[in-house]
């Protein structure tokens, strides 16, 4: 687009694709809190395609999204949110994208940044938290998810959306949330190992079940929501569809609870199909992606 006169981003109307909608001279890097990573990477997926159109689809529904959240108060945007070019995955190895987006991440984080990572498939995790642990000694991952993501390899690869905690347990501990699918394998290691793998629904009270995942995190977080974590019935369109999922009251109460209580320094949302469902769930998915922002914003320091 050719240079606009002093003004005109402001009178518009334009389209900016930014995450919101946000005008150049609101979009700027070095006054951003939070910088948006789009990843559309694909090339794992074992059901449903179409992760590599979700970026582009929740940035453009996150230009319906109010930037005051009610919920919280307070408009998140003053934060100052940055969205970053799409990143135009390598050909090469499979696991090549991992080292892209440990890059991508290492930049914003050395910038004093959050990244907020928009995928793609899961895979995409592996690096972004590889950028944060050389960071942060005491850094865990909160893994929503339906599945484990436990094996050790899938369909060839090490590389692959079905074990990306698997690959995230060489960098630091992993504490899983709303399994309620597994392999036989991924059973007998979470069982040799101890690792902190919540099925779902909880066995106990959903305010015990929050305050059980809080206290299994170290204090500083990264987020990693696979949406199909979420129930159908509000997330219809992800790659492997699972029923008896979270719902939005649930999953939010949860984040909300770890924004406040641990301090969240990045996320990512991945997995979203957009082709798969109606449009009410890239929407759902853009306004998750916001709420997080703010209950990153709310760590309670007393």
């Amino acid at each position: 687009m050719a240079e606009l006169a002093d003004g005109a981003a402001s009178e518009g109307p334009f389209q900016w694709n930014t995450f919101l909608d946000t005008p150049p001279e609101e979009d700027r890097f070095d006054d951003a809190s939070f910088v948006v990573l789009p990843v559309p990477y694909e090339r794992t997926t074992s059901f449903l395609t179409g992760t590599r159109d979700a970026p582009a689809a929740i940035i453009n529904a996150s230009a319906q999204l109010e930037d005051y959240d009610v919920e919280l108060g307070a408009d998140t945007s003053l934060a100052g949110i940055h969205t970053a070019p799409a990143l135009l995955r390598d050909l090469g190895a499979a696991d090549a994208i991992v080292g892209q987006v440990d890059r991508l991440a290492d930049w914003v984080v050395r910038e004093g940044k959050i990244p907020a990572m928009l995928g793609g498939e899961h895979t995409v995790t592996i690096g972004a938290v590889r950028a944060l642990a050389r960071y942060h000694e005491d850094l865990s991952v909160l893994f929503l998810d339906a599945h484990a993501d436990l094996r050790d390899s899938y369909m060839g690869t090490q590389w692959g959306h079905a074990s990306v905690a698997r690959r995230l347990l060489d960098t630091c501990p992993v504490v899983h949330v709303g399994v309620r699918s597994l392999a036989e394998e991924e059973r007998k290691f979470i069982d040799e190992t101890g690792l902190p793998v919540r099925l779902w629904p909880p066995e106990t009270d959903f305010d015990a079940h929050v305050q059980s995942v809080i206290d299994s995190l170290t204090p500083h977080v990264y987020v990693s929501v696979d949406l199909d974590v979420l129930d159908p019935s509000i997330m219809a369109a992800v790659g492997t569809p699972e029923p008896g999922g979270m719902d939005w009251g649930q999953i939010t109460r949860l984040l909300k609870a770890v924004g406040r209580h641990r301090r969240i320094i990045g996320f990512d949302a991945v997995e979203l199909s957009p082709s798969a469902g109606p449009p009410a769930c890239t929407y759902l998915a853009a306004k998750l992606v916001y709420k997080i922002m703010g209950y990153a914003l709310s760590f309670d320091q007393s």
